[in-house]
């Protein structure tokens, strides 16, 4: 049974609104990614620190069982697209999927003492179900067990650990508005294990138009190609250097610009762009990158080194190709360009873009900025969906620069809907890789010597990573900022990074109302009506923003010796909302876009109620129709769990963060909304009666916050070629 239900939830699902592939689809039909994904949101969660120390390991929303921690509970309908825990700790893990406990494994869970020694080449139970290339355990990745297989859901997913030693994670999963269609049936996922398993070669189509040509490099700049099209899409871009004179090279930008723009959209190094810090290859390997979309291959004895991207990349009317940089006058440089006709009309397609970043001295106290779309290219709004980075996160082979978590925020929400444990978590390794290299069709560490000592020369010592995101890719309508930390944001190393992403210069996600709960005139403006709630309250707090003041210490850093470090100077002080909790029901009206395809709803609220849970239903007419449940897992208060040893019982330590305040999204879908300018929402709480653990409630009983409200409706983006 086991077998068959994972069989059945790993198959691909569609959006038959808008025909987006879903689940193992989005794979098979990868020749999509740069289509809008209007109405999917995706989010990152994870097991991080609520009380942002630094220690991600250990933390849960709640307990049931001893063998039932929860790290995830989500209500919806939806994908998971990725799952990631420290080695095998926390295995057994329960995945529940619409009420459905189905329990995976890994071979190290039973017997973990001395696992590292005594187990070559780990495997998860149902090997039938998980394996590669979709799913890795840390014997591949030098210390994390991945899994890329979708499962999806109809109405609520659970992840729970077993075991709470060393209880790390992240997790990725879509949420969709509007319908999902049919299923497959047995035997679905082998045509796209095929496919991964191509990670390192050529994987776009074969028998298109190309442009094939050889240039040599000038003192400044080469025009690679410049190509007049009716509406096409690059499938292959690839660039074949002489491997001798690679390293030379590696810093030359790379250029691209679309459709005569003023900016091009891609402007990288080499090196970095293709998914390396260095084309310095310390063991000589033949696939340096192994990576699906971008990769890197060496060919030793024909002296050349093949670079591509496959990640495909529409225009409408033309684009150029160009290296630029100086240093490499007189080396040849051969290229490929494959292209086919684009069958996606331009408003439902985006460009593909490679933003770079310098970071020599990150400010302290404050996450590093990789990627702010807003005023990319002089445009306001960007529509479209976060690809993944390529990054170096060391020039100095320092690896404690690891210790910063990823949070990235779409659309101006003030929470992350996007928060890792980490940054090579984020590139699919744990505890610093140990030290060594690995390379997968997603996530890698290609480069970086073991330590300091063991380079073997300057070069060795960059250290860099890379996450390509394909399925799990993050869409955002309207602006997409990227920051992670730089070591609790007191490393002064240097990092440079490249993100990748889709955008077309138009908004898919637009704002048409807001409510202000606690204003009294706001409320009356829009009708809020909410006869059980509580008065007007003040809530000061913060948002998940990282450390609010600069740490006394941190992992690897002794910040006595940082210049002009204040200890406890803070960063980001408290500030003030207002609004009301209620357990029973609001009401409120909401102005919308009229040509919508759906709409976003995001609450500000007081975190410190838990399991907030609330039947949501829109009325247009006479008829109150629902739309879906809105629930929020957990509090500001979380359980830690941290047994001296691997098989050992589960502790219970309280933690309570001084950070209430979150924003917190549902998607209504458009069979609701379409077509109308104006809709009546309800808010039905559903209060929950879930303890913090066994026998021990929460601080507070559960109930609905509400301090503010935005509603966005989501649209087609209106772009016309050579309109904007």
């Amino acid at each position: 049974m086991m077998f068959r239900w994972l069989v059945i939830l790993c198959c691909p699902i569609a959006l038959s609104a808008q025909d987006i592939p879903v689940g193992l689809d989005a794979y098979r039909k990868w020749d999509r990614l740069p289509q809008q994904r209007i109405g999917i949101r995706a989010y990152m969660r994870s097991t991080y620190d609520r009380m942002s120390r630094g220690g991600d390991a250990g933390h849960f929303l709640f307990m049931n069982g001893e063998d039932q921690n929860i790290t995830l509970d989500v209500k919806g309908k939806g994908v998971l697209y990725f799952f990631r825990a420290n080695h095998w700790h926390g295995s057994p893990w329960h995945f529940v999927m619409d009420g459905r406990d189905q329990v995976v494994r890994e071979t190290a869970t039973d017997s973990p003492v001395n696992a590292v020694k005594r187990v070559r080449e780990a495997k998860f139970i149902p090997g039938e179900v998980f394996g590669e290339p979709l799913d890795w355990t840390w014997t591949t990745t030098k210390g994390a067990d991945l899994i890329w297989t979708p499962m999806s859901f109809r109405d609520s997913m659970r992840i729970a650990y077993s075991r709470t030693y060393y209880g790390t994670g992240y997790y990725i999963y879509h949420l969709f508005a509007n319908e999902m269609g049919g299923k497959e049936k047995g035997g679905a996922g082998r045509d796209v294990a095929a496919f991964i398993g191509r990670a390192g070669t050529d994987v776009a189509p074969k028998g298109i138009a190309t442009v094939w040509g050889k240039v040599v490099m000038g003192k400044e700049s080469v025009l690679l190609a410049s190509m007049a099209r009716e509406a096409s899409v690059v499938r292959a871009f690839k660039l074949i250097l002489p491997l001798d004179k690679a390293e030379e090279m590696e810093r030359i930008r790379l250029r691209i610009t679309w459709d005569d723009a003023v900016h091009p959209s891609v402007d990288a190094p080499l090196c970095l762009f293709f998914g390396a810090g260095t084309f310095f290859n310390r063991e000589k390997k033949e696939f340096f990158v192994k990576g699906l979309p971008i990769n890197i291959r060496c060919d030793y004895p024909g002296n050349k080194v093949a670079l591509a991207c496959y990640y495909p990349m529409p225009f409408f009317k033309n684009a150029k190709f160009e290296l630029v940089g100086e240093g490499s006058a007189g080396v040849p440089v051969d290229y490929e360009i494959r292209y086919e006709p684009l069958r996606m009309p331009a408003a439902r397609s985006s460009y593909f873009h490679a933003t770079y970043v310098d970071i020599p001295e990150p400010e302290l106290g404050k996450d590093m900025v990789w990627l702010d779309t807003r005023g990319v290219e002089g445009r306001a709004d960007w529509s479209g969906s976060f690809l993944g980075t390529s990054f170096i996160f060391s020039h100095n082979a320092d690896l404690y620069t690891l210790e910063g978590d990823p949070r990235f925020f779409f659309d101006d929400a003030r929470t992350p809907q996007a928060y890792g444990t980490g940054t090579e978590e984020w590139a699919g390794g744990g505890d610093y890789w140990g030290g060594e290299n690995m390379s997968l069709p997603f996530a890698g560490h290609p480069c970086g010597s073991k330590d300091k000592r063991s380079a073997v020369n300057e070069k060795d010592l960059i250290q860099s990573g890379y996450r390509f995101l394909m399925a799990d890719l993050m869409p955002f309508g309207k602006r997409a900022q990227i920051r992670f930390e730089h070591s609790e944001n007191v490393s002064r190393e240097h990092y440079e990074a490249v993100s990748y992403w889709y955008g077309l210069p138009a908004p898919s996600l637009v704002k048409t109302d807001s409510i202000d709960v606690g204003n009294v005139a706001d409320e009356a403006a829009h009708g809020y009506h909410s006869p059980d709630a509580s008065p007007v309250e003040k809530v000061v707090s913060r948002y998940e923003w990282g450390p609010d003041s600069l740490p006394r210490g941190a992992w690897g850093y002794d910040v006595r010796k940082i210049p002009g470090y204040n200890v406890g100077a803070e960063v980001y002080p408290a500030q003030e909302e207002d609004g009301r909790h209620t357990s029973g029901v609001s009401e409120f009206r909401a102005r919308l876009q009229p040509a919508n395809e759906g709409v976003l709803l995001r609450r500000t609220l007081d975190y410190s109620y838990p399991n907030q849970t609330a039947e949501v239903y829109v009325r247009a007419g006479a008829a109150w129709k629902l739309a879906g449940v809105w629930y929020l897992a957990g509090s500001n208060t979380c359980m830690y769990s941290g047994p001296r040893e691997e098989l050992g019982k589960r502790g219970y330590h309280v933690q309570t963060s001084n950070r209430q305040l979150r924003d917190d999204e549902f998607l209504i879908p458009a069979r609701l909304t379409k077509g109308l300018s104006s809709i009546q929402i309800r808010i039905k709480c559903l209060p929950d009666q879930q303890q913090l653990y066994p026998g021990h409630d929460f601080p507070k009983q559960s109930c609905w916050s509400e301090l503010k409200y935005d509603v966005y409706s989501y649209v087609i983006p209106n772009f016309t070629v050579g309109g904007q």
